[in-house]
């Protein structure tokens, strides 16, 4: 009985060991403040004449108590280009030097410029795009988050109640299969976005607009309350950053957004 009681504890303590490196990082609560590095295309990066995402809008409004990081986002960017034009070596770079006094964490997030026939990038090489981005980050000692792309702002008024044109579900897919495989955390902002800009439909939707006739780029406004929305998404799977102070999102924002309203500050 002996023996059978101490190899069912062994095959106990093997089941834990072998638990996703995602979900022993999730339950640690952060001794350290965090340090959030950007890495993504012109929907996460800094508002400019050629892109603008939710990047700064996260920085600059979410974060408390010593909390910060920097945005990586690079207009144009694919999972092919972030890595051989070097803003890849700057991620890691970062993160190897912030790690001894914040918790570092990357949040990754791709797909609008992966999708195009220029590009040449097939969905399979786009997860395992993803999936290396992944490994190298735990390599590096910091925490991956894979993002979903965030949504575009075109809508189709067919049935005379417009709906979001679902334009990156395959690159929803695909990002939500590499964090699966690769033991990553992920926020479908995908998803998020799309239900925030179907409930308030087509005229609000596009006050975000980096400019009248872009669908697809964030102005400062914008970048406010998308980057809320990712903070709220980053608080439901790192409930301890929230605990602890460091991650805050504006409470009429998350009404607002969680009851479909229109938000502007």
């Amino acid at each position: 009985m002996g023996f059978i009681l101490k190899a069912a504890a062994l095959v106990l303590l093997g089941m834990i060991s072998s638990s996703s490196r995602a979900y022993q990082l999730n339950s640690l609560s952060p001794s350290k403040p965090p340090f959030f590095v950007l890495a993504g295309d012109s929907t996460t990066a800094t508002q400019s004449a050629g892109g603008g995402g939710w990047g700064d809008g996260f920085l600059n409004t979410t974060l408390f108590r010593n909390a910060t990081g920097q945005n990586f986002g690079h207009n144009g960017a694919t999972t092919v280009s972030f890595r051989t034009g070097g803003d890849w070596d700057v991620v890691l770079a970062t993160v190897k030097q912030v790690k001894d006094i914040y918790r570092p964490f990357v949040t990754i997030q791709f797909g609008h410029n992966d999708q195009k026939p220029a590009a040449n990038i097939s969905l399979s090489q786009y997860a395992s795009n993803l999936e290396r981005f992944v490994a190298e980050v735990f390599d590096a000692g910091a925490t991956p988050i894979l993002v979903t792309p965030l949504s575009r702002r075109n809508y189709d008024n067919s049935t005379g109640t417009p709906q979001i044109i679902l334009s990156l579900a395959n690159e929803t897919a695909a990002t939500i299969s590499a964090a699966h495989r690769s033991g990553a955390s992920f926020i479908d902002l995908n998803k998020a976005s799309t239900r925030y800009l179907n409930a308030i439909g087509p005229d609000n939707a596009y006050t975000y607009n980096l400019n009248p006739t872009d669908y697809t780029h964030l102005n400062v406004p914008g970048s406010v309350l998308f980057g809320g929305i990712v903070a709220e998404l980053i608080i439901q799977d790192f409930q301890a950053l929230s605990k602890d102070g460091y991650l805050k999102v504006s409470e009429r924002l998350k009404k607002d957004v969680d009851r479909g309203i229109y938000y502007w500050f």
